[in-house]
């Protein structure tokens, strides 16, 4: 086994799913830029930046790698606040 470089770059995560203000409330659309690992530790990460920004509930569809650099905002901001360290989120009107 090796062991991981900390100086070792990691591709930016992106999780879709849902999330709800308060349980049963509207459903929103989400989608979560972080640097992480692996997908374990991408998904606890999220969750646990979903919880402090308020969020009640979440259900996380799919997991992962972006492939290129988004060139629209708010995409190019949450990318880059990704490769920073942060967890970005994105939220958005789900359509009826």
């Amino acid at each position: 086994m090796t062991a991981m470089n900390d100086n070792e770059q990691h591709a930016v995560s992106l999780i879709v799913g849902r999330v709800r203000r308060y349980k049963g409330g509207p459903a929103e659309g989400v989608q979560i830029m972080l640097v992480a690992p692996d997908d374990d530790f991408a998904v606890q990460r999220a969750l646990d930046a979903l919880v402090k920004e308020g969020y009640a509930e979440a259900e996380l569809d799919r997991i992962g790698e972006m492939q290129e650099i988004p060139d629209e905002e708010p995409y190019l901001s949450a990318f880059q606040g990704a490769l920073e360290g942060e967890v970005s989120i994105i939220t958005f009107q789900l359509d009826d």
